[in-house]
């Protein structure tokens, strides 16, 4: 059984498994878009993990190289990752050399079993392994009973972990990967590709859909600076617009965390219960975000638990 914290932070993730499966995409009428010349991303639709859309729900996509494929996110099931595997095989006969693992939640990793095959380097966070080992088998479990176990996949390992920095050559462009703080989650990867520019910072940018609180909120604000301070004009979000102005659009979730932050810290000071203030912290961002009755409750019960202790 899995502990009840262990349970609440996973519901607290990237899968919302009190939702009942509502109409949402199909993985094949999706598209990709090519956001920079050898750079494809596949926008996700704003909506919850459904058998229609087979989680498929992350931004996801792949860089060609001169020496091989890397693949930015691995989608959001099994049968996502089939869907992407196929994209890439209509694009390139590159071998995949690369699959990276941004963090632990299930719209971004459980793609990763379609690529065992092509026997890439699997590539997490440090602390990305005890996240798959604390909420992967959930996830998986829980992945089934919506999709079908055909469709879900399997937990996939990280083979490199990147515990700091470190930095991937696929032959005319090198990749720089951050390991970043407790933010959005406590395993978030970012990279950034010196070939087009562009900046992947996962889920630590939402543009569109309401942000998803699982690390540090405080934390978040730190690693905000720290993508700031890489200099990347553009950014492939890890949901929303396949490609952004990467400056407003931290902006805006940075309005976000601080409405968060500062009518959090207000409840905990005046007293005012958890469940009081999940109704009524950061009610004035409801009509900015896709989601947000589906989060903002979740979001805030974290932030309460982290701020009260201040």
């Amino acid at each position: 059984m899995i502990p009840s914290l262990t349970r609440r932070a996973a519901l607290l993730g990237g899968l919302c498994l009190c939702c009942l499966p509502r109409p949402g995409f199909a993985a094949d009428a999706l598209s990709m878009d090519e956001v920079a010349p050898g750079v494809f991303i596949r926008r996700g639709p704003d909506a919850e993990a459904t058998p229609e859309n087979a989680d498929g729900i992350a931004n996801i996509g792949f860089i060609i190289g001169r020496d091989g494929v890397l693949v930015t996110e691995s989608g959001g099931s099994l049968a996502d990752g089939q869907w992407l595997r196929r994209e890439i095989a209509r694009r390139t006969d590159k071998p995949i050399r690369y699959v990276m693992l941004t963090h632990v939640h299930p719209d971004h990793v459980f793609g990763a079993a379609a690529f065992r095959g092509d026997n890439p380097t699997f590539v997490g966070h440090a602390a990305l392994r005890g996240a798959l080992d604390a909420r992967g088998e959930f996830y998986r479990q829980r992945l089934a009973e919506i999709l079908g176990g055909d469709k879900a996949g399997e937990v996939v390992y990280p083979t490199m972990d990147v515990k700091d920095g470190a930095e991937i050559d696929l032959g005319d462009r090198i990749l720089r990967l951050t390991a970043h703080g407790s933010a959005h989650t406590t395993c978030d990867l970012s990279m950034f590709d010196t070939g087009s520019g562009l900046l992947f910072p996962a889920d630590l940018l939402f543009v569109g859909r309401v942000p998803s609180l699982d690390g540090s909120l405080l934390g978040w604000f730190k690693e905000i600076e720290r993508l700031k301070a890489m200099g990347a004009a553009d950014a492939v979000p890890g949901h929303g617009p396949t490609r952004v102005a990467f400056a407003p659009a931290m902006a805006d979730l940075a309005r976000y965390l601080s409405a968060l932050r500062d009518e959090t810290r207000k409840a905990v000071a005046a007293g005012v219960p958890i469940e009081t203030a999940v109704r009524t912290v950061a009610q004035g961002e409801k009509d900015r975000w896709a989601l947000f009755d589906t989060y903002n409750g979740r979001n805030v019960t974290q932030a309460y638990q982290e701020l009260e202790w201040e």
